[in-house]
């Protein structure tokens, strides 16, 4: 499940950056949430996984890592894979 593809940018700063959250189950019944981030543009960036014992506490998580992103001035975006993001809820 995707929470979303957010990038910020400020041409001020030399700024350009994304960040990218997802939920995935794993093959022992539990769910991971994968965060990836980086500059936009370069090869590499960061990745970080972390295991919840269930669906709704890895999406609490990953809701609540996509406000403080939001408050930082990281918007929403349509990444390149897909056409459209899906967010599990609106904000």
């Amino acid at each position: 499940m995707k929470l979303g593809y957010l990038q910020r940018h400020d041409d001020a700063k030399y700024v350009h950056r994304y960040y990218y959250i997802t939920i995935v189950p794993n093959l022992f019944g539990n769910f991971v949430l994968i965060r990836e981030w980086g500059r936009i543009g370069s090869t590499g960036g960061q990745r970080k996984e972390d295991g919840f014992p269930n669906e709704i506490a890895s999406l609490e998580v990953g809701l609540k890592i996509r406000i403080q992103k939001r408050k930082k001035g990281y918007s929403q975006r349509t990444n390149s894979t897909s056409k459209s993001v899906a967010f599990a809820i609106g904000f």
